[in-house]
């Protein structure tokens, strides 16, 4: 077994593998970049080097600094973690060539079966269903039209080295054909060094549906179960869980003795995962085999009981696997939520920034212990206070829970995003609760489209509605009584103007449009319970008792009986009186006044927000890499203005209404903020 090894990777990847090193008695050595320099993966490392500046292309992409770094530190293997280099062939055998060893599978493997379009080749000689489709490299953009239309729409366009929905586009027509290739080259040059594109026929209404590997270099391959990665947005993943609610035992079996059958054709060893998608009728098509541990690979330790991190550490060494096919577990139901730093309430654009607050939920599952399940982890490379950097991925954290069902897995994370708490940049975590509660996710019917079909013009706060709305105004009075309890209990308050904690209130419920919403209350005490009130909103009466502290923003209590967790803010940007309440993934700012003062606060003039819409701003902070206009240029709605890079994707900027270019406000090669302007127009 190794006494050292390295990790190639940044972030939570990085965090993960480190934790089972540590387990295992193996010391580690993390690599960062100049904006990594005080990230969480370097502190809980043995040991850092340093092998460059930000961009990943200038360090984490150089596999020559990172073999240099294994040499300079006597490490005698590395874990590549997923991105980066993890499924480069020629890494992986210069590593080798070091006598270094690598975990993961052999470079002949990841050859075969990292390459998308040659792997396509191997499957269908395997005898494993393909999807129809273009399988060599396409040159040129009109070409790729040509291609698409034989084909016949819709059609991916994807890269050849392409992962993690970067260098994917789906194209219904010629034009977003043409666009879509150009976009995907750019997009697999920048992320991996590889600008080969192919095509392939788009299976409408498919679920994505994956096979979890485990190879060791003594022949033996098993499958370990199914993930199901249907619910995605722009092909890209938010939520996984295993086992699939959809697929049968037979189909199943069926999926996971073709993947190994594929694995074992190219001496697979080390854990990986082959993808498929899967139809209506359970028919189910090779899509491509992941060479490397995945994102999602939480959920399958959960039902399996297994470490895959320390699996793929023994194989590297020589091991063999210590499990059979028979062995294989599938117990309970796990569920994983992937938390973005991206603002879902202007159409997921990246947020980037640093972390004011970052309290995860409380942890009673750890990676690399399978001995405590049925509970909720947190597997993230940030911690309170750390930077999320726009050169790299957007994910802040993943938050994996297990059940002993669907529904019992589903309740337990709707409670555990209610208690992740996250300021400084925006997260996902109101869309991830809007999901959860959607109908059609909860019974099992959804597929690939879900988000696309269900949320076509956005998301937005009104797409959460709550069960119970007046409970979250309830306990914006409740937090403001104990408030002013705690004041008019401090000593010294000058005769006449001490604090009286009234009992009657009015709740008003802030709105964008000015029109507002004005809700009285009345709170009573319960005699002889601290932390607790009785607060009545119209009919209904909600008996609250929470020992939470007044500055806490994640509030734990009961309400009529039942536990609860919410989060409360006391104070916005635009106004400090303002109490933001969050349950469920609904959030709403409200005042809590007296009856006098609401009644004066309905007077105040509303207003309106300044017009800019003769201004393309910067939805996010980013690079602009290209401005496509020049003043006094003629431009069409729809048409192109500017493209935005970070975290890694191209972001096309296009004209909201027809107009004439006045003024080109910011330069190509320029980093900008959110709602820097761009183009002005006149």
């Amino acid at each position: 077994m190794f006494t050292k090894i390295l990790i190639a990777n940044r972030g939570e990847i990085a965090c993960r593998v480190i934790v089972t090193a540590k387990k295992m008695g193996i010391k580690t050595v993390a690599v960062y970049s100049d904006a990594d320099r005080d990230a969480r993966h370097v502190m809980l490392a043995d040991e850092a080097v340093h092998i460059g500046p930000a961009p990943s292309r200038e360090s984490y992409l150089q596999a020559e600094k990172i073999i240099a770094a294994c040499k300079q530190t006597g490490a005698q293997a590395v874990h590549p973690g997923y991105g980066f280099l993890s499924e480069n062939a020629e890494f992986s055998k210069r590593v080798e060539e070091e006598g270094i060893a690598f975990i993961g599978p052999k470079h002949y493997s990841i050859g075969a079966m990292g390459d998308k379009i040659e792997s396509k080749k191997l499957a269908g000689a395997a005898g494993v269903n393909c999807i129809p489709g273009v399988n060599d490299a396409i040159e040129t953009a009109e070409r790729a039209v040509e291609i698409a239309k034989g084909i016949g729409y819709p059609v991916m366009i994807k890269a050849s080295a392409g992962g993690g929905g970067k260098g994917l586009r789906v194209a219904f027509n010629d034009k977003e054909a043409f666009e879509g290739f150009t976009s995907c080259r750019n997009e697999a040059r920048n992320s991996f060094g590889d600008d080969r594109v192919f095509i392939e026929k788009f299976v409408e209404e498919p679920r994505h549906i994956e096979i979890q590997l485990i190879g060791d270099a003594h022949g033996n391959v098993l499958y370990l179960n199914e993930r199901e990665c249907s619910i995605q947005r722009r092909h890209q993943k938010v939520i996984e869980e295993a086992p699939s609610p959809f697929i049968s035992d037979a189909t199943r079996k069926a999926m996971g003795e073709q993947a190994v059958a594929l694995a074992k054709a190219v001496k697979y060893q080390s854990a990986g995962t082959v993808e498929f998608v899967v139809g209506k009728d359970e028919s189910f098509y090779f899509l491509e085999m992941n060479t490397r541990l995945q994102v999602e690979h939480p959920v399958t330790e959960a039902i399996t009981g297994l470490d895959l991190v320390e699996l793929m550490i023994r194989v590297a060494a020589g091991e063999k696997l210590p499990l059979t096919q028979a062995d294989v577990k599938r117990n309970g139901w796990a569920i994983e939520c992937r938390i973005n730093a991206e603002d879902p309430f202007r159409n997921f654009l990246p947020s980037t920034g640093r972390l004011v607050r970052f309290a995860p939920p409380a942890q009673t599952m750890f990676q690399s212990d399978t001995a405590n399940l049925f509970g909720v982890r947190v597997d993230t490379g940030v911690q309170d206070g750390g930077e999320i950097p726009m050169y790299y991925d957007s994910m802040i954290a993943k938050l994996i829970v297990h059940g002993t069902d669907r529904n019992d897995a589903i309740a337990k994370m709707r409670e555990a995003l209610n208690g992740f708490v996250i300021r400084g940049v925006s997260s996902n975590i109101p869309f991830q609760s809007a999901l959860l509660a959607h109908p059609r996710f909860v019974s099992g019917q959804f597929n690939t489209g879900f988000i696309a079909e269900q949320y076509s013009k956005g998301f937005y706060a009104e797409d959460v509605p709550h069960d119970d709305a007046n409970f979250l105004v309830a306990l914006a009075a409740f937090v403001r009584r104990k408030s002013r309890e705690r004041a008019a209990a401090m000593s010294g308050q000058l005769p006449g103007f001490a604090i009286n904690a009234s009992k009657d209130y009015v709740v008003v419920t802030l709105t964008a449009d000015g029109k507002n919403v004005y809700t009285p209350v009345h709170v009573d005490e319960f005699v002889g319970m601290a932390g607790s009130a009785r607060v009545k909103v119209g009919g209904e009466s909600y008996e609250i008792q929470s020992h939470s502290r007044l500055n806490d923003i994640c509030i734990q209590g009961t309400v009529n009986g039942k536990p609860f967790t919410a989060q409360v803010e006391r104070g916005t940007p635009k106004n400090p009186l303002v109490l933001r309440v969050q349950h469920n993934g609904t959030r709403i700012d409200v005042l809590v006044m007296s009856p006098r003062m609401a009644e004066l606060h309905a007077l105040m003039p509303f207003k309106a927000p300044p017009d800019l819409s003769k201004y393309v701003l910067s939805p996010m902070p980013g690079l602009l890499v290209d401005v496509a206009v020049v003043p006094g240029q003629k431009v069409q709605a729809g048409e192109r203005v500017a493209v935005i890079e970070a975290m890694k994707m191209e972001n096309v900027l296009f004209a909201a209404a027809d107009g004439v270019v006045g003024k080109v406000l910011a330069a190509k090669g320029e980093s900008l903020t959110v709602d820097q302007a761009i183009v002005e127009f006149v």
